[in-house]
Parts: C-alpha cells; sequence; structure tokens
C-alpha cells in the first residue's frame, strides 16, 4: 500500500492543480478565447468595433467615458476603416490602385507622426493607444465620401455641397482626438500637439473634396 506521507503528498497536490484550474486568471482567459468557435470571435470583436465607432459618431456619454472607452485600443477597427477610407477614395478615381495605396500610407504614416509627435511632446500615452483614437476618429470622413457619392450619382457633382458636408465631418474628426490630445499633454504644449492632428484630418478631408 501506499505510505501515509505518499498520500498527503499526492493530495496536496491535486489540491494545488484545483486551485490552478479555478483561477480564472489570463491564461485561462487566452484558452477560453482559443476554444470559442471563429465566428464568435469574429463577431464579438466586430461588436467592439461598433461600440467604438458609436463613441466617436454620437458620444451619448461624458467626455471621460468615450475616452476611456476608446483607450482600451485595438487596431482592426482603425484598419477597417483605412480600408473602406481607401476603397471610397479609389472609387471615384481614374487610377484606382494609386489612390487606394496613397490614402492608406497616408492614414497610418499620418497617425504615426502624430502620435511620435504628442510623444516627445511629453503625453503619457502608449503609441498604439494614440494610433487607435486617431484611426476611429477617421470614421466620420468616411461617412463624408458615402454621401458625397450619392449625392453626385442624384444631382452631379456640387462642390459647394461636396465641401459642407467634407468641413462638417472634418471638424467631427478633429473633435474626439483634440479632447484625447489633450488629457495627455500638458495646457502649454498643447497647441503643438493639436496643430498635427488637425493637418492630418484635414489633409484626409482635402482628398475627400478633390478625388
Amino acid at each position: 500500500g501506499l505510505e501515509p506521507m505518499e498520500v498527503d503528498g499526492r493530495r496536496a497536490s491535486s489540491r494545488v492543480e484545483d486551485r490552478r484550474m479555478s483561477r480564472g486568471g489570463p491564461l485561462d482567459a487566452l484558452t477560453g478565447t482559443l476554444d470559442e468557435p471563429v465566428l464568435e470571435t469574429v463577431l464579438r470583436d466586430l461588436r467592439q468595433i461598433g461600440a467604438k465607432i458609436g463613441h466617436v459618431m454620437m458620444p451619448y456619454e461624458s467626455q471621460a467615458q468615450t475616452l476611456d472607452h476608446l483607450r482600451d485600443w485595438d487596431l482592426w477597427g482603425p484598419l477597417l476603416i483605412g480600408l473602406v477610407l481607401s476603397i471610397l477614395l479609389s472609387l471615384s478615381s481614374d487610377d484606382d490602385s494609386f489612390i487606394f495605396s496613397q490614402v492608406f500610407a497616408i492614414i497610418w504614416l499620418g497617425a504615426a507622426v502624430v502620435t511620435l509627435n504628442a510623444a516627445l511632446l511629453g503625453g503619457t500615452i502608449s503609441f498604439w493607444q494614440s494610433v487607435c483614437v486617431l484611426g476611429y476618429s477617421i470614421f466620420p470622413l468616411c461617412v463624408a465620401k458615402i454621401l458625397a457619392l450619392l449625392l453626385e450619382l442624384a444631382t452631379g457633382r456640387l462642390l459647394l455641397l461636396r465641401l459642407a458636408i467634407t468641413a462638417v465631418a472634418l471638424i467631427w474628426c478633429t473633435k474626439v482626438s483634440v479632447l484625447f490630445i489633450g488629457e495627455i499633454i500638458s495646457p502649454r504644449r498643447r497647441a503643438l500637439a493639436v496643430y498635427p492632428v488637425f493637418g492630418f484630418y484635414l489633409t484626409l478631408a482635402w482628398l475627400v473634396v478633390v478625388v
């Protein structure tokens, strides 16, 4: 038979293993994510992207709560929004592949430059958090381009109407990003951080108008 000390050792080892299995830490969360169906993972990610877009388009909570939601960063949303805007702009261009690649490059390089500028000014933010906020805030320009394409099909190219729609989208884009920059940059350096943000969105807005 088994010695008493050996039996006690096996029981203690079993209890330790039970506690490890029931701890519910990051490893368990990762295992649960890996075990779930791919469709469920995709739908969950899409719901999160939709929620963040909603905070950008219709910020029904306080500014602090909106920024807290956007601080929980991901890159799938900005990637999807960047692809949508690039595709929309390429649809109305003769050289669609060139426009697509240029717009996509401007989005990601511009977001990186704005983020690095904020970091050099003493911003207390991670690189990916900033890219996430800047990327999600592009969505109003996607809406402006869709409206411009629909109006063009219905009434022809009306430059003044397109300018008005894009101006509203530009203001909407800049709003959340400026709030976010204002939270992480000291007041005496805030203007130096906000200026590149506005320039970034102004460049994209100009492409929405002219392409």
